[in-house]
């Protein structure tokens, strides 16, 4: 018998050093990318150009972040992405929890119906055009609108709302009912207190996808000063057009050097910095919302 657990114990031990190293080496090939920009963000343009920045910055210098915000169109991009990102989130939560809420009650007649309907949307759409042209007869195009409304719902996060809303007891509201505590009051003042975890899901999720998105400005927007920041660095990255008005003020010699390369990091680093930010004050409730509104119901 301790001949088998000692075998055990070694077979044990042995699996979780391949696991470690697995995720040990996956780990370092998810790091690598990421440190590799941050560094040479940090670095000067010769050292960029040359290939010789790896993990840390080749002969520190902030041109490239110095660049990147004495221009005016990136920081018009910044505050049209930070509007996009509030205010489409606070509708997209609004709409979700307003929605969810209602499916999750077993006293709503016709939620299972309602239910189907919106699961369909998931896998049948109408298409980008039949979805301009609506957007287009709604008098959106080229209105800061087009970037909050036709995004306003997604079906995925009214799932895993409604599946958490499941998880809370019937009975608090049928003992807040013979209180005489009515559905608005009952929702307001037990179910979002309650509701923490999956609020902070939700609000993460939206808001990631609106401080990433771009696809719908460059389809619906038209003015330069709408733009969200997604736009400018796509231009960047993809059609190497940035405006001459990024190297102000930046010397010439540096330019022909490669400050082209250094201003994508840069940019990288900037477009990036505010959900890193944000993310571990919320990754505590994002992870027990996930774990509820997908297991329980």
């Amino acid at each position: 018998m301790n001949q088998t657990l000692i075998k055990e114990s070694v077979t044990d031990k042995l699996f979780l050093s391949i696991v470690y190293i697995f995720l040990s080496i996956v780990l370092i090939l998810i790091l690598f990318p990421l440190l590799h920009i941050l560094s040479a963000s940090f670095s000067s343009p010769s050292a960029v150009t040359s290939g010789k920045v790896w993990l840390w910055p080749v002969d520190f210098t902030l041109v490239g972040y110095k660049a990147v915000f004495q221009n005016s169109d990136i920081l018009v991009g910044f505050g049209n992405s930070f509007f996009y990102t509030i205010v489409g989130t606070l509708v997209n939560v609004a709409f979700t929890v307003m929605l969810a809420y209602p499916l999750a009650r077993k006293t709503f007649y016709g939620r299972g119906l309602i239910m189907i309907l919106i699961v369909f949307t998931m896998f049948f759409d109408g298409g980008l055009i039949p979805n301009y042209l609506l957007v287009k007869s709604l008098g959106m195009v080229n209105t800061r609108w087009a970037m909050i409304i036709p995004g306003a719902l997604a079906v995925f996060q009214v799932i895993i709302a409604r599946t958490f809303f499941q998880s809370i007891p019937e009975e608090l509201a049928e003992a807040a009912e013979m209180d005489g505590c009515s559905d608005m009051r009952f929702f307001l003042r037990i179910v979002l207190p309650l509701s923490k975890p999956i609020l902070a899901v939700l609000f993460l999720m939206y808001a990631v996808g609106h401080w990433n998105a771009y696809f719908n400005a460059l389809i619906y927007l038209k003015d330069s000063s709408m733009f969200p920041l997604q736009i400018f660095l796509r231009n960047i990255l993809i059609l190497n057009s940035e405006n001459s008005d990024m190297l102000t003020n930046v010397n010439s010699l540096l330019v022909q050097q490669g400050l082209k390369d250094l201003l994508k990091y840069s940019l990288i680093v900037v477009s990036s910095a505010p959900v890193l930010i944000i993310y571990p004050f919320v990754q505590r409730h994002f992870v027990k919302g996930v774990m509820i509104g997908s297991l329980k119901g």
